[in-house]
């Protein structure tokens, strides 16, 4: 069975930094794009960073400079560093994996895997 777990979020005050997780259990992930959206209460889910399994990245423009996304094909777990956080990048954050790339995996449409989510809170 293909999981996608995400861990590290939690309450933090604007500012701080928080890294999560991803770790893909159930095959390999080593041909597939992995990246994160979030959605916060009461609007759509948003496309925040990907990264190719070659090591191509891609950013949303509210989050370049602050966060990085990152992979370990060893271990089939992504991260992604949150630097400089925001009242409004409060969400829960998905993982997500697929063998499409660039605009197609940031669309969010006919994603192959999900994760169940981890809820990030930035006070003010």
């Amino acid at each position: 069975q293909v999981q996608l777990v995400e861990s590290g979020g939690g309450l933090v005050q604007a500012g701080d930094s928080l890294r999560l997780s991803c770790a893909a259990s159930g095959r390999t992930f080593n041909y597939y794009s992995m990246g994160w959206f979030r959605q916060a209460p009461g609007k759509e889910r948003e496309f925040v960073a990907l990264i190719h399994w070659g090591g191509g990245t891609r950013y949303v423009d509210s989050v370049k400079d602050r966060f990085t996304i990152s992979r370990d094909s060893a271990k089939d777990t992504a991260y992604l560093q949150m630097n400089s956080l925001k009242p409004e990048d409060t969400a829960v954050y998905y993982c997500a994996a697929d063998l499409s790339v660039g605009s197609q995996f940031s669309s969010g449409v006919n994603i192959r895997y999900w994760g169940k989510g981890t809820l990030v809170t930035v006070s003010s």
